[in-house]
């Protein structure tokens, strides 16, 4: 089914003050429901639950562990308690919880379970625990992203994104740069770029992160009025902006390394991998690929942008 970019959308993006590719503060049914799924696969589905003592002992320690930390003799309410175990216990909270802040405390204590005792030799009748205990945070990993909640289970703790330096410094401040007319352009191919990304779709991605780069220089140059070719690509376009002064000569000794990094940075990572025929065998672009180049073009656009606003 088609995805359309409603009118809501757009205007939410233009009027955005404090724009960003990840939100914190809701954690969507969809992705409390694909949590409880990814934890069924792993740590054990309700027939395992009556059928062996270790996953009725995983089940246990996890509610009784977010009962002493959240100050509750129960999860759930005085009607619930005569009925449910702790495997229902646990997933009607996680379910119905508001405090997005206590589902992720759920979530964090759960998969920490899941990297320990699912990793134990014969855990279920196991004997490919590191496999299936790799597989179920890689899928919590990638529902985050999916449904764009600024978090990743790494470490054994729940970090968010913008915890990272490169997000804070770099993609959020790219976002509020491009939120402007002038630039509307790049801004909705650098949102395509992460829209691609938290859906797997990495080629996508890298193809978005080229546009975004070429749309902004060509904004920087219709802003100030410098001529370049409508068809000039990456390269042409790094030269139109070094003739026009945008790094000051002054500068141009310790920028000396900048040219090369702007041309060979983005592009050959777009070309390279998804910009033209891949032959015979299917190229795969991993996400930390993706990963790095969204940053790489999110400091860039930071850099063009800024220089910009900075010259008389």
């Amino acid at each position: 089914m088609a995805v359309y970019e409603l009118y809501s959308k757009r205007q939410k993006r233009l009027s955005a003050t404090d724009e960003d590719v990840f939100q914190y503060h809701d954690i969507p049914t969809k992705l409390r429901v694909q949590i409880i799924h990814i934890l069924n696969r792993s740590l054990g589905n309700e027939e395992q639950f009556y059928g062996y003592g270790a996953v009725q002992g995983a089940y246990k320690y996890i509610v009784e562990t977010i009962r002493e930390e959240t100050g509750l003799f129960y999860l759930l309410p005085s009607n619930y308690r005569s009925t449910y175990k702790h495997y229902d216990e646990l997933w009607i909270f996680l379910t119905d919880v508001a405090d997005s802040s206590q589902c992720l405390d759920v979530v964090e204590v759960a998969f920490r379970v899941v990297n320990t005792l699912v990793r134990r030799d014969g855990y279920l009748g196991r004997r490919n625990g590191n496999a299936v205990a790799d597989e179920a945070v890689s899928d919590l990993n990638i529902r985050f992203r999916e449904n764009a909640v600024g978090y990743q289970f790494v470490d054994n703790e729940l970090i968010r994104i913008d915890s990272e330096l490169i997000h804070a410094e770099a993609v959020k401040p790219a976002l509020r740069l491009l939120n402007s007319r002038e630039y509307a352009g790049p801004q909705e191919e650098f949102l395509s770029a992460y829209d691609h990304y938290r859906e797997g779709k990495n080629k996508e991605a890298l193809n978005d992160c080229l546009k975004a780069f070429e749309s902004t220089m060509k904004a920087i140059c219709d802003k100030r009025g410098w001529t370049y070719k409508p068809g000039d690509t990456a390269k042409a376009l790094i030269d139109v902006l070094y003739a026009e002064g945008l790094v000051p000569p002054f500068w141009q000794n310790q920028f000396a390394s900048l040219r090369g990094l702007l041309e060979s940075s983005i592009p050959t990572g777009r070309n390279k991998q998804s910009g033209h025929g891949q032959g015979a065998t299917p190229t795969t672009v991993p996400d930390h690929m993706a990963a790095y180049m969204l940053h790489m073009t999110a400091s860039t656009l930071v850099f063009l942008t800024t220089a910009e606003q900075n010259l008389p």
